[in-house]
């Protein structure tokens, strides 16, 4: 009887770690999600970040003559909202199937994955 329990607690220990490593696998895809979004011009285009970080903002060089300062600050804005809209969408398609329905995805990644996860359980290799 104590063999088939010290197997159940491997077993059950060798799936904490099989999901671990899921979990640790979605979170690299999340923290590496990245959108562009272009305007229909071409003239702007701005790439975002997990959580909306802004990385990156291209202007073509006619845009200065083609937009006033508020025309081209109001399209860099406009693509900034799209592409940030793409990566929080594909945020959520990854995180959702880990994660339960009351919980708040950026609240629970703020502090960052380790925070909220076991290491290895010894003999479950």
């Amino acid at each position: 009887m104590a063999d088939a329990f010290e197997a159940t607690i491997e077993e059950m220990a060798r799936e904490i770690d099989r999901q671990v490593a899921r979990l640790r696998e979605t979170y690299a895809e999340y923290n590496a999600v990245e959108r562009t979004s272009r305007s229909k011009d071409g003239m702007v285009s701005v790439t975002v970040g997990p959580n909306g970080r802004l990385r990156g903002i291209e202007l073509n060089p006619r845009v200065y003559r083609s937009l006033s300062p508020s025309e081209l600050a109001e399209a860099i804005m406009r693509q900034a909202e799209a592409a940030a809209g793409e990566v929080a969408e594909r945020s959520r398609t990854l995180m959702e199937p880990l994660m339960p329905d009351s919980e708040l995805l950026d609240g629970v990644f703020g502090q960052g994955l380790d925070a909220f996860l076991p290491g290895p359980q010894e003999g479950s290799r």
